[in-house]
């Protein structure tokens, strides 16, 4: 199948249907293009200057909106992040923690019933650099950063979390911990 081209880097299939970038091409979509991949909206996932989101208060995540981004754990008052349902979609969240709760709790916690957690967050004490790993369990659905046994102690602690199968999420962290460690996994969506 031959291709109408502007060049032999970037052109149009016959019949408009395509249009196709090679490798050494630039495709360039400028401010308020829209562009989709396999129907979804990820316009977002291209603009640099939103590869932060603020969670505040509370945060339902979507795949079209959140994914390949870093949400920041930013309210004193604790910052409640909703994971979308897992559906094998191979996407990426990051979870930041850019404020220290000092009331409640950061927590992130699946959509649903089914969705459940595997993987392991890693937690040092803040004092004797001590460190310690916790292993989701079979039913783990939340991770909560409760201000001293379980995170949310330390400015930059990191949470990854791959939408990897259908009802699954792997999830790798590092935080820290004051006093002795405890898990930060649990089971509490119903």
């Amino acid at each position: 199948m031959g291709y109408q081209t502007q060049n032999t880097l970037v052109g149009i299939e016959p019949g408009g249907n395509k249009i196709f970038a090679k490798p050494g091409g630039t495709l360039d979509l400028e401010a308020g293009a829209i562009a989709k991949f396999a129907g979804v909206d990820i316009s977002g996932q291209l603009d640099p200057t939103t590869k932060y989101v603020a969670v505040g208060s509370a945060l339902t995540l979507t795949l079209a909106a959140h994914f390949g981004k870093t949400m920041k754990l930013d309210t004193a008052a604790g910052s409640t992040a909703t994971l979308p349902a897992a559906t094998g979609s191979g996407a990426v969240y990051r979870f930041l923690v850019s404020v220290l709760a000092t009331s409640n709790s950061h927590v992130i916690k699946v959509a649903n019933a089914t969705d459940v957690m595997r993987g392991m967050i890693f937690s040092v004490d803040d004092t004797s650099d001590n460190a310690v790993g916790f292993i989701a369990g079979a039913t783990a659905d939340t991770i909560t950063l409760n201000r001293t046994t379980t995170g949310s102690v330390s400015l930059g602690e990191i949470i990854e979390i791959e939408d990897y199968a259908a009802g699954f999420f792997r999830v790798l962290g590092f935080i820290t911990n004051t006093g002795s460690a405890a898990t930060p996994f649990s089971a509490t969506v119903s």
